[in-house]
């Protein structure tokens, strides 16, 4: 897979929406008159999210405490190794905006890094690694605690190619093996037929796609993967409308 060139810092609103894959065949339909593929149109995406024994930085962000902070590493490869492409991210949200830092490397240099606090040239990003240093502070050590894995189509506005919008579907998730080179293997996230669209915009949703949403009645929806995830996996009762995005398996 060939290597990807990819922006360090974002400032965007981000906007979820749960919508069934018969109603996204119509929508996307409709969306090439405003959008093309993205270079990266089709893509596999295996997460690996960082957090202390008992969870805290996920229970924070659920409760919507201190930044809503959470610590991935991704990997685009089809089949990850220790030696893959690996982007290490910090996510917050402040003021319903979103921000990402991320710094490139891979899974070996992550883990080390993550686990030892030691750093090889390619973790030498000064924000990247003073935002894991706060988190440090305030959650203590942390560790590969959860994998989630989905796939991936991308879109990028045609006259602003700022504006992003992915569709994800066939999500997995487990709380065991949590190492990249394990492999595709855990439970189903999501609802089989069901996808996540997400709209990424530096400012506000366009016109044209606000009204596209009110066309096929599609309404903005709070989905976090790794809240989920955590919920489903610790027995924790999910609400009414978690329950109906969940697949029964």
């Amino acid at each position: 897979m060939k290597t990807r060139i990819v922006q360090k810092q974002f400032k965007r609103i981000e906007s979820k929406y749960i919508l069934d894959k018969a109603t996204f065949a119509l929508l996307a339909e409709d969306l090439k008159e405003y959008m093309v593929a993205d270079e990266y149109a089709q893509s596999t995406i295996t997460n690996i999210y960082f957090d202390n024994e008992n969870f805290d930085m996920i229970q924070d962000s659920i409760a919507k405490k201190n930044g809503r902070e959470k610590v991935r590493m991704r990997v685009y490869d089809a089949q990850p190794t220790g030696a893959s492409q690996a982007f290490l991210e910090i996510k917050k949200k402040e003021n319903k905006i979103g921000y990402k830092y991320r710094l490139t490397s891979t899974p070996d240099s992550v883990t080390h890094f993550m686990a030892t606090g030691e750093n090889d040239k390619s973790i030498q990003d000064e924000k990247v690694m003073f935002e894991i240093e706060m988190l440090k502070e305030r959650y203590g050590q942390i560790h590969p605690k959860m994998y989630i894995y989905y796939d991936r189509v991308s879109f990028k506005g045609k006259e602003d190619k700022k504006i992003r919008l992915t569709i994800d579907q066939n999500l997995l998730y487990r709380d065991y093996d949590v190492a990249v080179e394990e492999g595709k293997f855990g439970k189903n996230l999501l609802d089989p037929n069901k996808v996540i669209m997400e709209v990424k915009v530096p400012e506000v949703c366009p016109k044209w796609l606000e009204e596209l949403l009110e066309k096929y009645q599609i309404e903005k929806q709070s989905f976090s993967k790794y809240g989920n995830a955590y919920k489903l996996a610790h027995n924790i009762s999910l609400t009414r409308e978690e329950e109906q995005k969940h697949a029964t398996v």
